[in-house]
């Protein structure tokens, strides 16, 4: 650091603590005046949302004409002084209002609060509305009532990564000072809104399950541990409700669904938060392919009534939420897309075969270990050749059976699940598939994921007795899926960080 940017620091440090001085003081003012600082209550008649929205649009006659008295509560984002003439502006973190202030339109105590405002202070104002001369919607004054001091300076500006980092430390600030910080997290409420009464409307029942497991299951993921003192053992936040929602299918619950947190300990980045929010929901006596069809119905009029639209910016590109969604084999996918990368013909079976398919990977520079199987490389091959060009809703269908543990073969095809994944803007958005209910060839399969986790892998499931003993008891023929809230908010709003719609992302301590 130069020593002009130590010295601008320092020297923005002392202007902050003097403000910091004066706005205490002028919280002692207001006490000296008996003014309770911080009062138990106050009655807006209306917010200033509710009021912009009522009257902001009413030309200056019709408000001269018919005055119509406003009481109302908000922050103070400005302060103006011209001569006998103050403004304040006053926000409720969806809309703003100017309020005009006079001397002589105040009670003598009203005016000497104004007088001791600051930025950021939250007040309530009575008065009439008019327009001023240049034509600004704005309230007359008549009484002021303090609500709260802002001891500390509000920032004016966000730009750069350090005011990046601090809306997402802080986002009490960000939802101040933001408005369209404010807008992401209302389309978040009306996606799970939205969600949730999409399902009830087709006769899902939701329900609650454990987000304390002594198994980990549900899902290929390294699990967050913890333990009770009372029973003295281990548990595991959950990684997916997946196989309690199945125990209420064989319980006779044939629809059934989830909106809640999931827990995986895994690394940050501009799509994974450890902590995240996931629909999962299931379907008796339905199979993947119809799981495709209700999943275009769905996200359709999420993005309808959720962001106002079925097309939508997503950075430089317009994603259609508009069915049908394109269809893709994984593994000829991964054929063609390696194909193209070498210039040669990939024949099919060189992706089912572990020597052929392990010695693709090494063209390609996909690592590969040597528990993972053709399959599990062909996935890998996949995600590293294919997953960043998947821009418009693309189900990406057909997944070896060798990563997914829980789902359905195919009845011509035993090294192939009836499986998708939908995927948009080249990162993944539900994970979905016809539900394995064979209770024998479930324990092969976890048997196998086993092996893998006896050769390293720390993601690989665990065995569940009580799971298999569900099964013995007979589930009906299934579908699956779940669906990342936070990824789908992140395409309806345009945000390009899983941060950005989660309200208090985890953040590495200062």
């Amino acid at each position: 650091m130069s020593a002009i940017e130590k010295n601008a620091i320092e020297k923005n440090a002392a202007q902050e603590s003097d403000q910091v001085l004066q706005r205490r003081a002028n919280l002692e003012e207001l006490r000296t005046l008996g003014i309770e600082v911080y009062p138990r209550k106050f009655d807006p008649q209306a917010t200033i949302d509710e009021l912009v929205q009522a009257h902001g649009e009413k030309p200056r006659e019709e408000l001269d004409a018919a005055p119509i008295t406003a009481r109302t509560a908000g922050r103070i984002l400005a302060v103006r002084s011209f001569g006998k003439a103050n403004f304040l502006v006053l926000s409720d973190g969806k809309a703003r209002v100017q309020v005009y202030i006079r001397q002589d339109a105040l009670s003598e105590r009203d005016f000497k609060i104004f007088k001791l405002l600051d930025f950021g202070d939250l007040v309530g104002v009575e008065g009439r509305l008019f327009r001023t001369k240049t034509n600004e919607f704005t309230i007359w004054a008549s009484k002021i009532e303090f609500l709260a001091k802002c001891l500390l300076p509000l920032p004016e500006k966000w730009h750069g990564l350090t005011d990046v980092e601090t809306r997402y430390r802080q986002r009490y600030l960000d939802l101040i000072v933001n408005p369209d910080s404010r807008r992401v997290f209302e389309i978040r409420s009306r996606v799970v809104t939205t969600l949730r009464e999409f399902l009830i409307a087709r006769g899902f029942l939701e329900v609650e399950t454990p987000m304390m497991q002594s198994i980990a299951g549900g899902a290929l993921a390294r699990p967050f541990v913890t333990h009770h003192n009372a029973l003295d053992m281990p548990l595991y936040m959950r990684v997916a409700p997946e196989l309690f929602l199945k125990r209420l299918t064989v319980g006779g619950i044939e629809r059934v669904f989830e909106i809640n947190r999931n827990f995986r300990n895994e690394g940050i980045s501009t799509q994974h938060n450890p902590e995240f929010t996931m629909l999962e929901f299931y379907w008796a006596y339905a199979d993947y392919q119809d799981l495709m069809t209700l999943t275009e119905e769905m996200l359709a009029e999420v993005a309808r009534k959720a962001a106002g639209a079925d097309e939508l910016p997503y950075g430089d590109q317009t994603i259609s939420f508009k069915a049908p969604f394109r269809r893709l084999s994984l593994r000829e996918a991964a054929r063609e897309a390696a194909s193209r990368k070498l210039g040669i013909d990939v024949a099919p079976g060189d992706l089912r075969s572990r020597e052929a398919a392990a010695a693709l990977a090494g063209k390609l520079h996909v690592a590969v270990t040597p528990a993972m199987g053709a399959g599990h490389i062909a996935a890998a091959i996949f995600e590293a050749l294919c997953e960043g060009d998947l821009i418009q809703p693309t189900f990406v269908y057909d997944f070896p059976t060798e990563v997914s543990p829980l789902s359905k073969q195919k009845p011509d095809d035993p090294d192939t699940v009836e499986r998708f994944e939908l995927y948009i803007a080249g990162f993944e958005v539900a994970n979905a598939f016809s539900e394995l209910n064979d209770p024998v060839e479930q324990r092969r399969r976890f048997d196998e994921q086993l092996r893998q986790r006896a050769g390293g892998d720390e993601e690989a499931h665990a065995m569940d007795e009580d799971y298999i003993r569900a099964l013995e008891f007979g589930m009906p023929p299934a579908a699956g899926e779940g669906v990342g809230i936070d990824r789908l908010v992140m395409l309806l709003t345009n945000s390009p960080s899983i941060r950005d719609v989660i309200l208090f992302p985890l953040m590495r301590p200062r």
